[in-house]
């Protein structure tokens, strides 16, 4: 995904049973995705993310949590949990993505705390099915799903009563004000109210736009509850001048600026990408209608 224009917007998948894209898709990729993700935009992304996540964690005593991490890639997310002292594990069926994930754990000397598991997420094998975990992370993971509810079905059984769950997902209503403002084209921002569909620039494949509105019913009939709606860089991809975002003094005020506004409404609902966190309870029966 790149920052300095908004996604291209071609025709959609072909049904939500839609073949993945291949591991090698996304390992071939890895270098690029490495860039993405040192660069300013792709900071903010992690930063903002971590700091609505440990909101929500109140471990006792600074004890350590267990994470579970579904489609975590190179472990963006789930080393700096690790790097907190949490156990993770990171799921992920690229397996370029899982070595890089392991070598970023090793240099980082926090390799116990990261265990790597090269599987399909609507295959997982038993070795992490077989437990609870205190945090589950649904991060990258819904943009390649046309249809999110399996996906959240997988993900809310593997958190334990009273755990947490972090789904975040690329946010439609963004897309129409970055047509506006980036590219100062009314018209193209016009079109792509209500669409769905848009081409990620760094993998090169097909990428689904969710809302806030569609996923949190979808999360409250499995169960989840307290849910908070947060919002990664709801100012950054409406800044046109991203040069100035690698300046050292203008990226702090506006990381300052981000984490301010992140949980703050009505500013999540046009942020780049959503963010929602909730606990996790009893499964709540829902009734055909």
């Amino acid at each position: 995904m790149t920052d300095s224009a908004p996604f291209s917007f071609p025709g959609p998948p072909s049904g939500s049973d839609a073949a993945p894209a291949p591991a090698r898709t996304f390992d071939a990729a890895l270098e690029a995705w490495r860039a993405w993700q040192e660069s300013p935009w792709g900071r903010l992304r992690y930063t903002l993310a971590e700091a609505n996540l440990l909101r929500h964690l109140h471990p006792a005593a600074g004890a350590p949590v267990r994470v579970l991490d579904l489609a975590g890639a190179d472990g963006g997310d789930a080393l700096r949990l690790a790097r907190l002292g949490h156990h993770v594990t990171l799921v992920d069926y690229a397996p370029g993505m899982l070595a890089a994930a392991r070598e970023r754990a090793r240099q980082a000397g926090i390799a116990a705390l990261l265990e790597t598991v090269e599987a399909d997420v609507f295959r997982l094998p038993g070795s992490v099915t077989g437990r609870a975990y205190d945090v589950v992370l649904c991060h990258n993971l819904l943009q390649y799903q046309e249809d999110p509810a399996p996906a959240l079905r997988v993900a809310v059984p593997l958190v334990r009563p009273g755990g947490v769950l972090s789904v975040m997902a690329l946010n439609r209503h963004a897309m129409p004000l970055a047509h506006a403002v980036r590219d100062l084209d009314p018209a193209a921002a016009l079109a792509s109210l209500g669409q769905r569909h848009a081409h990620g620039d760094t993998f090169d494949t097909p990428l689904t736009l969710h809302t806030a509105e569609e996923i949190v019913p979808l999360m409250t009939a499995l169960g989840c509850t307290d849910i908070e709606h947060c919002g990664i860089r709801t100012v950054n991809d409406h800044i046109t001048d991203d040069a100035r975002k690698h300046d050292p003094a203008f990226f702090a005020d506006l990381e300052a600026l981000e984490l301010a506004l992140s949980a703050r409404m009505p500013y999540p609902h046009t942020a780049k990408i959503f963010q929602l966190l909730a606990r996790v309870g009893a499964p709540v029966a829902v009734t055909a209608r």
